[in-house]
């Protein structure tokens, strides 16, 4: 986050009541929040065109930040969805915290019929309850241990909190495995209850490995031994947190740990949330990388189907 933003945070740590009070804040539903347009937001560098996404058995789109549309098998799964203008506590007519630099590369409003949701952890910038007043609430949910609290309001039908190692099979033929990272789950610095996963998705023989936030860590290395055809992996904010998020470098060893065939870049160039350069990472990526046709989805917008 920005100078200013860090300040806040850091002051507001070490007082009880401001946190409760941003606890209550952050759980608005963003229904007046009519200012945070402004300014305005630049578009995505790529319009996507998804008149033939049910076609396709395996196919991508990074929406942006942590949200990436998946296709796997005749199944649609959205990451972390997150289409709000800024991210943060609502104090009425506007949200106190980061705008998007980017517009999602699709409006909320364009999406097609979602199957599942998955949930990484309850930060902002991952679990947006604006965006998810707005989607369909007969849509499966699953998310972190200890932030149902978070999403049962909304009117979801089907929550499943998952912890480390717990599997579920939300739809036949398709399974989510909480795998662990090494971050943090609390909202508001006070719920250091809460989970925080990566989870390992299974359809049709394809398995993507959706890494959530993490540092580096080598808890994926066991899924090496089968390997998997695509890891979606957080490269940015890593400066000054490093210890909650993985540089480029070492996004690229964990997808390395578990034989990633493809890796979809995420994480960077949608929110200011760190003081790296915001070309910074992908740069980084790309210099480390010796075959960059393993990196796909590497501009907003861009849809990436499976070869």
């Amino acid at each position: 986050m920005p100078v200013k933003w860090k300040r806040i945070a850091d002051w507001s740590k070490q007082r009880t009541l401001p946190l409760r009070i941003a606890a209550q804040l952050g759980r608005g539903r963003g229904r007046l929040r009519w200012l945070d347009d402004l300014p305005a937001i630049a578009a995505a560098p790529v319009q996507p065109n998804l008149r033939n996404w049910n076609d396709h058995q395996f196919a991508a789109l990074w929406i942006g930040h942590a949200t990436v549309l998946l296709r796997l098998g005749p199944y649609t799964i959205l990451t972390d969805p997150v289409f709000s203008p800024r991210i943060g506590l609502g104090l009425g007519l506007f949200t106190a915290g980061p705008q998007r630099l980017v517009a999602p590369a699709i409006p909320i409003t364009q999406l097609p019929l979602i199957d599942l949701l998955l949930i990484s952890h309850a930060h902002f910038d991952h679990l947006d309850r604006p965006t998810l007043n707005r989607l369909d609430k007969s849509i499966p949910i699953i998310t972190a241990s200890a932030t149902h609290d978070l999403l049962m309001d909304l009117g979801f039908k089907s929550i499943v909190e998952l912890a480390w190692g717990q599997r579920h099979q939300p739809l036949p033929g398709l399974s989510v495995t909480a795998r662990p990272v090494r971050h943090w789950g609390a909202r508001t610095f006070i719920d250091d209850h809460r989970g925080y996963n990566a989870y390992l998705i299974e359809a049709a023989g394809r398995r993507i490995l959706f890494g959530g936030d993490s540092a580096y860590q080598q808890l994926h290395a066991d899924l090496g031994r089968t390997g998997v055809d695509l890891a979606i992996m957080g490269i940015g904010a890593y400066n000054p947190w490093i210890n909650g998020h993985a540089t480029p470098e070492q996004a690229l060893a964990m997808a390395d740990h578990c034989r990633a065939q493809f890796i979809l870049p995420m994480h960077h160039s949608t929110f200011r949330l760190s003081h790296e350069p915001l070309d910074e990472p992908l740069t980084r990526l790309l210099q480390a990388v010796t075959d960059e046709q393993r990196l796909v989805a590497k501009q907003i917008g861009e849809i990436w189907i499976c070869p």
